[in-house]
């Protein structure tokens, strides 16, 4: 399981090294793609479909949200190996997205790796951290 928060440095031409903790666990191959609230998702190869199909569903029928879910997710994808240091380069068009620059933070959850800028996600930790007892109970209510 992907668990835990690993602060990293980005190179100015966009390599930094995934924590050994997450390549171990992910792979050999891996897939990064922007994701929500402006962050980026590193999935391993293996989980890539079943994190699509989390997310579009198991429709046949190829609808809108679907396609604009595949055109954001898969539109947005790169396949990389790290070297053997665990590093690799995340490309520009993506770290323009999430803004990263300096720092990045790797949060693994679950099944999957969010790749935040630093001050985007002590935006963000703040704002849950602030709003967990309120966000249990939507999902308590949505499960009923």
């Amino acid at each position: 399981m992907l668990i835990g928060q690993y602060f990293t440095k980005l190179t100015e031409k966009g390599r930094c090294a995934l924590p050994k903790k997450f390549r171990r666990q992910l792979g050999d191959k891996a897939i990064i793609a922007k994701w929500y609230e402006g962050c980026l998702v590193v999935v391993g190869e293996k989980l890539w479909e079943v994190l699509l199909i989390k997310l579009t569903g198991k429709s046949e029928i190829i609808t809108q949200p679907v396609r604009d879910t595949d055109r954001f997710i898969l539109g947005s994808a790169f396949e990389f190996t790290t070297d053997s240091q665990g590093r690799f380069v995340i490309p520009k068009v993506l770290r323009e997205y999430a803004g990263l620059k300096e720092e990045v933070v790797f949060v693994g959850l679950g099944e999957r790796v969010e790749v935040w800028s630093k001050g985007a996600w002590s935006q963000r930790e703040d704002y849950v951290q602030k709003h967990a007892s309120e966000l249990v109970e939507k999902l308590a209510k949505a499960k009923e």
